[in-house]
């Protein structure tokens, strides 16, 4: 009697493990491990092509459109770093705080790990790469190595792309207004100074036309 109950019972660890394959298992069926076709046009709207839970977009990265396939859950940063090669925007801690994947959506200053990809087409996108012209590195780029405003470097390309959509704004920048408009971007090395300089020198430049 106690050997046939003992071959009925399931165990706790058992009945988990199942229930976990069978969640798995329906998962993997209905959405290829990822999301649904349904799902994914009800978020991705009628442009691109839903290939086994990725979508091929249009982005316009510096001046070129580019194509690019990837998931709705894709970040702009992965987009560009991943699968486009455009290395110049930094990640750093994915989280937001850092700045150092800031690049330019339609102008103005945007962080590349908290925006999807999808989110970004039809916008006019820019990175560090994007700023200097005809191989000549733009007032504000020139400034950062004329005043040393760098160290390791990884903040950089941020910073730079976050100085360009100041002084865009606001040609003429008191120090305080530098010192805000560059809060969202942290310099582990401690050059504050030198890039506050820089920025200074390069909006006296372009505006006398430089």
């Amino acid at each position: 009697m106690s050997k046939s109950n003992s071959s009925n019972k399931i165990s706790r660890r058992s009945f988990l493990k199942g229930m976990g394959s069978g969640i798995l298992s329906t998962a993997t069926l209905t959405t290829g491990g990822l999301i649904s076709k349904e799902a994914a046009a009800r978020i991705l709207g009628p442009e691109g092509e839903t290939i086994s839970g990725r979508t091929v977009i249009t982005l316009k990265v510096n001046g070129k459109a580019r194509r690019v396939a990837v998931e709705p859950r894709t970040t702009l940063l992965s987009a560009l770093r991943d699968r486009l090669d455009i290395t110049g925007p930094k990640e750093g801690c994915d989280r937001g705080h850092c700045g150092a994947c800031t690049v330019l959506m339609d102008g103005k200053a945007v962080l590349a790990c908290m925006t999807l990809a999808v989110d970004a087409r039809g916008k006019d996108i820019t990175t560090v790469e994007g700023l200097s012209q005809d191989d000549s590195l733009s007032p504000l780029q020139k400034a950062f190595v004329e005043k040393d405003g760098l160290m390791c470097g990884f903040c950089t390309p941020g910073l730079v792309v976050a100085a360009t959509a100041l002084l865009k704004e606001n040609p003429n920048p008191s120090l305080d207004d530098i010192k805000e408009g560059l809060a969202g971007n942290l310099c582990r090395c401690g050059t504050y100074p030198k890039v506050f300089e820089a920025v200074q020198t390069a909006a006296k430049i372009m505006r006398k036309g430089g």
